[in-house]
């Protein structure tokens, strides 16, 4: 526990320092979506990675936090701050009723069925025209703001971002490694023996789905409020089939990893795009190889390669004998 409180403040510190040489710009701009596609990679490896329960919603999810803040501030006049409690408190509920028919589902039919949840949220944001604004988007959405603070510039809002981020990590960190984290993990490796060892296996389910959609929607009002404008393409299935790939190559199961999923990802298109019209077959080809070769995520690959590259000293000595 004490090795994860100081990794934890490595991290955070490494965070909160690394704007400080950029002044501002577009890689802090870069960096705040690495913050925002961060938890919601994490909030899915909660459910998939520790839980075993796959969803292609999370988009849905996303985009439920992001129209409802931004629907509240432009046609309703609520207090941001205020607006995103209220949307998260609707989107738990939501998620938490639709948990108990859908985490019936296993496999491909719970994929199918959270698939459904995310192309009907999408249709909604398309439809409700008075309301979203349509396929033309929902603009005038006012910045978040303490007191005289406003949260107006890239460097505000990285640290607004990453505040939350900071703050989700360690709940995740320390969820992961309570009871109930391991009840998770439990459910995981084998549902049917975690029921016989006295773990409340759907409930639990629907309470980490729940939690992971919060997540999702409190960083979906985040991302309505920095950006100012949202519009239904943010929000379509590609974003929720995106995560899931975070999730897959940063590693499953790992809370770190989630982060680092969205980091290459979220960087590697901006990287590529020196590649013009062949980007989208590089990223297609790294990330293949590194599926191939990397089965584990970044999580494990990396420390296996520096493992690789750089022998320990016994087994230098070994050699050498």
């Amino acid at each position: 526990m004490r090795s994860d409180r100081i990794k934890f403040l490595v991290f955070a510190l490494v965070v909160l320092l690394l704007p400080l040489p950029l002044s501002g710009g577009y890689l802090t701009n870069v960096l705040i979506f690495v913050g925002i596609n961060g938890v919601l990679a994490l909030g899915l490896n909660l459910l998939l990675g520790y839980a075993g329960q796959i969803s292609l919603g999370q988009a849905a999810f996303f985009g439920l936090g992001a129209y409802g803040s931004g629907v509240l501030t432009t046609q309703f006049g609520f207090n941001p701050w205020v607006a995103m409690v209220v949307v998260a408190l609707c989107v738990a509920l939501f998620a938490f009723a639709l948990g108990f028919p859908v985490l019936r589902l296993k496999g491909h039919y719970l994929a199918m069925a959270t698939l459904g949840v995310g192309v009907i949220a999408n249709i909604a944001f398309n439809e409700t025209v008075d309301l979203t604004g349509g396929p033309s988007g929902l603009s005038g959405i006012p910045n978040l703001a303490i007191g005289t603070l406003t949260f107006d510039s890239d460097l505000k809002n990285y640290y607004l971002v990453w505040c939350f981020a900071l703050g989700m990590i360690l709940l995740s960190l320390n969820l992961v490694n309570s009871r109930f984290g391991r009840a998770l993990r439990a459910i995981h490796d084998s549902e049917v023996a975690a029921r016989v060892m006295g773990v409340n296996a759907r409930l639990m389910k629907v309470q980490v789905f729940t939690l992971s959609a919060v997540m999702s929607a409190i960083m979906g009002s985040l991302y309505c409020h920095v950006m100012t404008f949202i519009s239904p393409t943010s929000f379509g299935f590609s974003f929720s089939v995106e995560i899931l790939t975070m999730v897959v190559i940063g590693g499953l199961g790992s809370v770190y990893g989630s982060i680092l999923g969205a980091l290459l990802l979220t960087l590697l298109p901006e990287m590529l795009r020196t590649f013009q019209d062949y980007d989208i077959i590089v990223y297609g080809l790294l990330l293949v190889t590194m599926t191939i070769y990397m089965p584990g995520g970044l999580v494990e690959g990396i420390p296996a390669f520096f493992r690789l590259i750089m022998p320990t000293k016994k087994g230098t000595e070994v050699g050498n004998a």
